[in-house]
């Protein structure tokens, strides 16, 4: 993950990524960290926050980032990894689950439209505070 974050721009992301998964981790969290490990090596990882959503009606997911490590992908680790979520979100009672995309990222849409998942038709906003 710290290789993508890095490849987005020319800042250091270690510190903050370290710091993240630290708050993650946090028994009182509202986060969740699933990583896949291959001979010793994490190659791949998925972290998501969950909240309550009206639409819904009850818990759901917001899939934060789903990654591989390019050595290791079409291999289906990213398959495996998010059906892994999404069996635990289904025990834990969770409503649904929602994540974005790069508009030109076929095939990250290929697979999550292999799973269900389906657009949404909306703009997403956001703003860093601090």
């Amino acid at each position: 993950m710290e290789e993508q974050m890095n490849s987005l721009s020319d800042n250091d992301h270690s510190a903050p990524l370290t710091q993240t998964i630290s708050l993650a981790l946090e028994k009182n969290s509202n986060a969740e960290f699933f990583v896949v490990e291959l001979n010793d090596i994490f190659v791949g990882c998925a972290f998501l926050n969950s909240g309550i959503s009206l639409g819904k009606g009850g818990p759901y997911i917001w899939l934060n980032d789903l990654y591989v490590m390019k050595e290791y992908r079409q291999q289906g680790i990213a398959k495996k990894l998010l059906l892994k979520v999404l069996q635990w979100a289904e025990q834990e009672g969770y409503k649904g689950i929602e994540l974005e995309t790069g508009i030109s990222n076929a095939a990250t849409k290929k697979l999550y439209n292999s799973l269900g998942f389906y657009d949404i038709i909306s703009k997403r906003y956001g703003r860093s505070l601090s």
